[in-house]
């Protein structure tokens, strides 16, 4: 996709998210033979930015500057696979179907969020998502200075706090051995879509 749509007017940044680094993600990088920017997050910056709470996720940002769309699920195809008997469904044409739409028609695409509907969408954390997001740094900071037993108090805290963040998670069971366990224990329990996408068009916009 990126090779047809970077002649576009289009560029793809893409950051990992992990504070074990180039060590730890650049590799996946190197897999992939990526042609795009690639850049490692250590200290998810752009995760607290954007608001991101799983992964992958992409932001939409205009040649302006604004942001046109705030995070949500970027998969490339659909696809359904099963964990321990539990459906996960992932959303992917119908968000390249848009990404293609806005990347032809920029701000007369019907998926360029107004400002009003972008406000709707995202609102500011609230007093108990901001301490989360305060006892992570801690984590990651302890983690990357090799105190991990203090690493692991915050990302427990972070965690009790906002635990529909999976990057809180995530980013904690990836310095354990039995962090697939971990997960599929999450993902059972819980009751909301792993990776929701909710990426009509604007009624009100017509498409090129």
């Amino acid at each position: 996709m990126y090779d047809e749509l970077k002649n576009a007017n289009f560029e793809i940044v893409a950051t990992a998210q992990d504070t074990g680094g180039e060590s730890a993600a650049g590799r996946w990088y190197d897999a992939a033979k990526a042609t795009f920017t690639t850049l490692v997050d250590a200290n998810h910056a752009v995760s607290s930015a954007f608001q991101f709470a799983n992964v992958p996720t992409g932001v939409w940002i205009d040649e302006r500057g604004r942001i046109v769309r705030p995070g949500e699920s970027a998969w490339t195809s659909d696809r359904r696979d099963v964990y321990g008997g539990k459906e996960l469904v992932i959303h992917g044409d119908a968000y390249v179907a848009a990404l293609r739409d806005w990347v032809t028609n920029g701000d007369g695409s019907p998926y360029a969020m107004s400002d009003e509907e972008f406000a709707r969408r995202v609102t500011p954390r609230s007093a108990a998502e901001m301490e989360a997001e305060a006892a992570f740094k801690l984590a990651v900071w302890f983690q990357q200075q090799g105190e991990r037993d203090r690493a692991t108090r915050y990302f427990e805290r972070a965690q009790q706090l906002n635990p529909d963040d999976w990057n809180y998670h995530r980013q904690d069971w990836s310095f354990e051995p039995n962090a697939g366990r971990k997960w599929l224990e999450k993902f059972q329990r819980t009751d909301k879509e792993y990776y929701p996408l909710d990426i009509k068009p604007d009624p009100k916009k017509k498409s090129g």
